[in-house]
């Protein structure tokens, strides 16, 4: 019984870690991108580049643990769902560079935490998830996701009293310069529309991994398809070779790391984290990026810190933990009520 409970907890802890990690890779995405999309990069371009460094990092994988001694067959359906997560993967990347661009990492950080909430009422409605809400693991869960949502939508609207917790502040010493953002409402509707498209990559994962539960290969595959996607679109909006030249810079680095950290790490843990738990599981960690994005700025680029980022941070803590306990109570009440559901069909 101990033994039992010691993998399940080893386990559990496995997933955490693994979300913790792809917060931790998100933030320095967040401001490496931030830097240099404001200083001119071409947001296509770095898809495109940041997509085939991923599917070239994640390919040794796909071949050793899943291609290797097997025949792979292909039917529409794989490769429907397989566009579709790679489409999916464009538009969610796409638009939140360009919102990005338009407002600050710390304001674009916010959005990534609607999509909590976003995937968890998409869910139900598809009755993919239940809110078992007659249940006290069920109102903690749900409790917990309305924290998170509302700690970030806090830090976004409440200022309050701001502090330093570095020397150097904003108005410019810091030795990163970004430059100021004139498009707020366009970079708002854009994080949105990121939002609801991240949302739905975490339910487009549950039917593609049904048809190829694969995934490393389908991680290879989906950034494959979407560095193809991102070509294509790129090259109507725009046909400059200045645009999609690469030089030795911070340019390089962002897709370097893009490529191989933030895509082919992060899609792999992501998708291995939503075939242990379910799709709702993984954009609960999302708040964690607003707390490590803040006090990141706030320590490199001298940002401040304010009451309503304190309050919030709280918050997000509090209806993390909430969410986490209520899922896992949630997961084991429903084993026990299928293994007492197959026990009783046994005995009749």
């Amino acid at each position: 019984m101990e033994i039992g409970f010691i993998r399940k907890w080893f386990k559990w802890s496995q997933v955490v870690l693994a979300m913790l990690m792809v917060q931790i890779v998100y933030t320095g995405m967040q401001l490496l991108s931030r830097i240099i999309l404001v200083k001119g990069t071409f947001v296509f371009a770095l898809i495109t580049y940041r997509n085939v460094v991923a599917a070239i990092s994640v390919a040794p994988l796909a071949y050793y643990f899943e291609i290797r001694g097997h025949v792979m067959k292909f039917s529409w359906q794989v490769w429907f769902w397989l566009f579709v997560n790679a489409l999916n993967v464009l538009g969610t990347t796409s638009l939140f560079y360009y919102g990005l661009k338009d407002t600050t990492a710390t304001y674009a950080t916010n959005f990534l935490n609607l999509i909590p909430i976003v995937t968890f009422v998409v869910s139900v409605i598809i009755r993919m998830e239940r809110l078992r809400l007659g249940s006290k693991e069920g109102k903690v869960k749900t409790i917990g996701a309305l924290l998170c949502v509302g700690g970030a939508l806090l830090t976004a609207l409440y200022k309050g009293n701001e502090f330093f917790i570095s020397n150097h502040h904003s108005d410019h010493h810091s030795p990163i310069i970004i430059t100021p953002h004139h498009h707020w409402t366009r970079g708002t509707i854009m994080l949105l529309a990121s939002t609801l498209a991240y949302s739905s990559w975490f339910i487009v994962q549950v039917k593609l991994q049904k048809q190829l539960p694969f995934v490393y290969l389908s991680t290879m595959l989906t950034c494959i398809l979407s560095s193809f996607q991102s070509v294509i679109l790129g090259l109507l909006l725009n046909t400059d070779s200045i645009a999609w030249s690469l030089g030795w810079n911070l340019q390089l680095v962002t897709i370097i790391y893009s490529g191989i950290l933030a895509t082919a790490v992060n899609l792999c843990l992501l998708s291995w984290a939503i075939s242990v738990q379910g799709p709702t599981y993984p954009p609960m960690f999302n708040p964690l990026a607003l707390i490590f994005v803040a006090f990141l700025e706030a320590l490199t680029l001298g940002e401040p810190i304010t009451v309503g980022t304190l309050i919030g941070v709280v918050l997000i803590i509090f209806g993390l933990y909430s969410f986490l306990w209520g899922k896992r109570k949630e997961m084991q009440r429903v084993k026990e009520e299928a293994a007492n559901s197959s026990a009783n069909h046994e005995l009749n």
